[in-house]
């Protein structure tokens, strides 16, 4: 493609630092590539004097071979790397660390299987709760916080500290580190030892860092003594694309550049050749409803396109189907299945997306791991109360539901591998309020005997109490009961179409059987359409893109409470529409789980651009008609409607929410 005058300005910078502004689709791996090669060519800069670093090994290899192909295999002895890969060449000169030292996944996850053990703690979702645990130390470390000021989202301070300290000590006996220790050992080795710092800042005289909008504090600093004395810092990202700040990436980072840097240079590349006019339009409409950014003028270089198509549903089924139908027309219009992508906020949306592609035999390809609903530990639990409903007395099934809720029956008692009611009575003896517990706990698995699954459900949840149990484990693991119910509501209405037990649970077979085949095609057909999360199609782009369940809840997420989880949440929409290059579909629906829904604020501010509605402006409304705005202040549109002969006062939230407004 041609060279446009702000990426050729990026290209020719030659020393002291930059901030290259890169939206998306705006060409920000050639321009990386270009100025390597020009600071080689042009300027005279000896290769192995470049440092280029990337997120990601594939985005670093990538890199590497874009630049290979356009130098022609000249300039051999550039860098690239990821930060973790760089900062670990560095710690393997100064403490001869090889890869024998750095932890496996595995061994990482064994390490707090055996400290959960040790102390005692009762955690149902084991694999969640490890993994969320392990974010939590990483973003300690990331941000070299001070552990006694740190409080848990996932435990109590207390447990987490013990957690955090057995950890460390299991590290360090056995001689390993973890990807986070490479960034703290190697900032601390610079900043005790100048005559090591100096080496490499001799070596590395030439910084250009890639999506710079996800660096944490402790890469910064340690990039900051690297750049030293010369700054020659080079740095290209988009601070509209920040979306890992659960991960401890700080987009105020690159926002206070030019503050570290006052004598920096900034050059915006602001034509993005990925999406058509149409898409682009919505977008930025979208982003400029964040406060905490670099202002932008985003232009298309695809003029027109086809409309965004917005839509809302009764309900998920419908949803599904359109979604479903739609991916067949363009296939028959002749795209390719693999130029199409369905996008939604969390991995655990598309159960019934699925089932709905596997019907119609639209092959498909799960970019993330997408869950098995049927694996998750409240199916199992709920599966559980159904086999021993039909008559299972396996010890296993008793163990696993046996306190589930609380009856405070001892594990000792089932001591047969099956279990008779007659002993468990035996056991207790004269214990009346145990024999009452046992009595009914017989009592409820005979009730359910005959039960359709979604009434088995039913009773479950409310007539046994396993809704209360589920909130009091929310509560220990300091969680929304509401996450739980989700999964739970979710498994309930998969069982609608059912009327026993012994049909769905052969429905849940044939489910995982297909799963797996899908997940073996997946190696052979290159051709499917791609599931993926909003946070997984970073970097991706596709012809199609379907953003499905544009909910308020789901996206933005109950989580977002905060204003900057809610600007986080809508960068993530921003990212997820802007993968899309010709056809973009926005489906939300009213109804989920007998729940009602309103449509997310993000369909709404795309419509409408806040910064137009100022007083003077002809709207029309969805229900009073044609009007004009006399003010808009403090979140409140003061509107004087024609033929109503009088004014009102709406809550601007309210109406871009609900799409009321539309601009005359």
């Amino acid at each position: 493609m041609d060279i446009n005058q702000s990426q050729l300005t990026a290209i020719h910078h030659n020393k002291g630092p930059m901030l290259v502004l890169a939206g998306p689709g705006s060409g920000k791996t050639l321009v990386i590539t270009r100025r390597t090669e020009y600071l080689i060519s042009e300027c005279g800069v000896n290769p192995q004097n470049i440092l280029v670093i990337t997120f990601t090994k594939a985005a670093a290899e990538e890199m590497k071979e874009r630049f290979i192909r356009l130098t022609g295999g000249k300039g051999q002895g550039v860098n690239f790397g990821t930060f973790h890969a760089v900062f670990f060449t560095i710690l393997k000169y100064a403490y001869h660390y090889s890869a024998a030292n750095i932890i496996r996944e595995d061994q990482k996850n064994q390490f707090f299987r055996e400290i959960i053990e040790h102390l005692d703690m009762e955690i149902e979702d084991e694999k969640e709760f490890i993994l969320n645990i392990t974010s939590e130390i990483s973003l300690i470390k990331g941000e070299r916080m001070d552990l006694e000021h740190y409080y848990s989202i996932n435990c109590s301070e207390e447990i987490f500290k013990k957690i955090y300290k057995s950890y460390e000590n299991r590290l360090r006996k056995a001689n390993l580190i973890d990807f986070d220790d490479m960034l703290v050992l190697c900032y601390e080795l610079f900043r005790e030892r100048a005559d090591i710092l100096a080496i490499w800042q001799k070596k590395f005289q030439y910084i250009l860092i890639d999506e710079f909008q996800d660096i944490n504090k402790v890469q910064y600093d340690i990039i900051r003594l690297l750049a030293l004395p010369e700054n020659n810092l080079f740095i290209v990202g988009d601070d509209d694309q920040s979306i890992y700040r659960f991960r401890g990436a700080k987009p105020e980072i690159m926002l206070n550049f030019n503050k570290d840097y006052p004598e920096g240079k900034q050059v915006q590349l602001d034509v993005n050749y990925r999406s058509t006019e149409k898409i682009v339009e919505c977008a930025a409409r979208l982003v400029k409803n964040n406060t905490k950014r670099f202002p932008k003028n985003i232009q298309a270089n695809r003029q027109g396109g086809q409309e965004v198509i917005m839509k809302s549903f009764k309900e998920l089924k419908e949803q599904n189907s359109l979604v479903v139908a739609n991916i067949l027309q363009y296939y028959k219009m002749g795209i390719p299945f693999s130029d199409m992508a369905v996008l939604f906020r969390t991995n655990t949306q598309p159960r019934a997306l699925i089932d709905k592609l596997m019907e119609f035999n639209v092959p498909f390809q799960m970019r993330d791991i997408i869950p098995n609903l049927y694996d998750h530990w409240i199916s199992v639990n709920i599966i559980t109360y159904m086999k021993l409903a039909m008559g299972y007395r396996d010890r296993s099934y008793f163990l696993q539901i046996a306190n589930r809720p609380k009856r405070y029956i001892s594990r000792e008692c089932f001591a047969e591998p099956k279990v008779d009611f007659i002993k468990l009575r035996e056991y207790y003896g004269d214990k009346e309020w145990m024999l009452d517990r046992i009595d009914k706990l017989e009592y409820d698995l005979e009730f359910l005997k005959n039960k359709s699954p979604y009434a088995a459900i039913n009773y479950i949840r409310k007539g046994i109490g396993y809704e209360d149990y589920l909130t009091e484990y929310a509560a220990f693991r300091r969680i929304k009961a509401e996450e739980l119910m989700d999964t739970l509501n979710e498994l309930q209405e998969s069982t609608r179409e059912f009327k026993t037990y012994e049909e769905w649970f052969r429905h849940i077979e044939e489910y995982q059987e297909e799963l797996k085949k899908q997940v073996q095609s997946q190696k052979q057909d290159k051709n499917s359409v791609a599931l993926v999360t909003m946070h997984g199609s970073k970097g991706l782009e596709y012809k199609v893109v379907f953003i499905v369940d544009a909910n308020e809840g789901i996206t933005p997420h109950r989580k977002a409470v905060l204003e900057a989880d809610m600007e986080e949440e809508r960068r993530l929409f921003y990212v997820a529409v802007t993968r899309a290059k010709e056809y973009l579909h926005i489906y939300s629906v009213k109804e989920r789980y007998n729940k009602e829904l309103s449509c997310s604020r993000f369909v709404g501010e795309m419509l409408l651009d806040r910064e137009a509605l100022k007083a003077g402006t002809k709207i029309e409304h969805k229900s009073y008609g044609a009007g004009t705005i006399k003010s808009n202040a403090q979140g409140k549109l003061i509107i004087y409607f024609d033929e109503l002969k009088k004014e009102r006062t709406l809550d601007l939230e309210y109406c871009i929410q609900n799409k009321l407004l539309t601009l005359k």
